[in-house]
């Protein structure tokens, strides 16, 4: 079974220096026919003005997955990284018992447009932890390249989940397929162009949410960038 959700019906939130659509339920959005998905529980879509960003503030037991799309992510925490992360690059934090952690836009006249991802660990209480790796545009064209599992499995960064996180880029005849358990959920979030998702089409924002399919299928692109997550059901 596939159902999308329609990038309009999203939660919304403008701050002013943050305009943030929740595709789950997320700080004042609440909507519980959409708390999550399997063992995904957030994908906000973040666009950070310049020269602001969110302070020093905490999480703990979960998985946490920032992918920039464009301008640039700093990000400071309380296990000692400075790190910026660029468009390409996959920054995984697990919270673990507890971790503190700010981010910026420090550029003077930039947006920065990314996309932050929650995912339930399957273990509790660990030591924070840190990893970022770059998957260039080359490894994701016409294909669903794996970016963050369970085991680092193909330069993926390793995280505590249940849950494997694919990045791809798709143009024209360009198609991919990918093996599900229908035992399990699948979820597609479709970051910008076109596409369809076993037949049925996507456009930019939206995205599809599969359980008891045996398989997914992404053809009929234009200009499209996808992230698809294997989940715990």
């Amino acid at each position: 079974m596939l159902t999308v959700r329609k990038s309009a019906d999203r939660g919304y939130a403008d701050h002013g220096w943050l305009k943030s659509f929740h595709s789950f339920s997320f700080a004042g959005y609440y909507d519980p026919a959409h708390m999550g998905w399997g063992n995904l529980r957030v994908i906000n879509e973040d666009r950070i003005a310049p020269g602001t960003g969110f302070g020093a503030h905490g999480h703990r037991d979960m998985e946490i997955i920032s992918y920039v799309i464009s301008g640039e992510l700093a990000h400071k925490d309380s296990m000692g990284n400075v790190k910026g992360i660029p468009p390409g690059d996959v920054q995984r934090m697990s919270a673990g018992r507890g971790v503190q952690h700010s981010e910026f836009n420090h550029a003077p006249n930039a947006q920065t447009h990314f996309f932050q991802i929650w995912i339930e660990p399957n273990v509790k209480g660990i030591e924070p932890g840190y990893e970022q790796k770059t998957i260039d545009a080359a490894q994701k064209q016409g294909m669903l390249r794996l970016v963050a599992s369970p085991d680092g499995a193909d330069g993926s960064v390793l995280i505590h989940a249940d849950a494997h996180m694919y990045s791809g880029l798709f143009d024209g005849a360009q198609t991919a397929t990918l093996a599900l358990d229908s035992n399990r959920k699948a979820y597609v979030h479709l970051v910008r162009g076109d596409i369809a998702v076993n037949g049925t089409p996507l456009v930019a924002g939206d995205a599809a949410l599969l359980e008891h399919e045996g398989q997914l299928r992404l053809d009929g692109a234009n200009s499209a960038e996808v992230l698809v997550f294997d989940l715990q059901a």
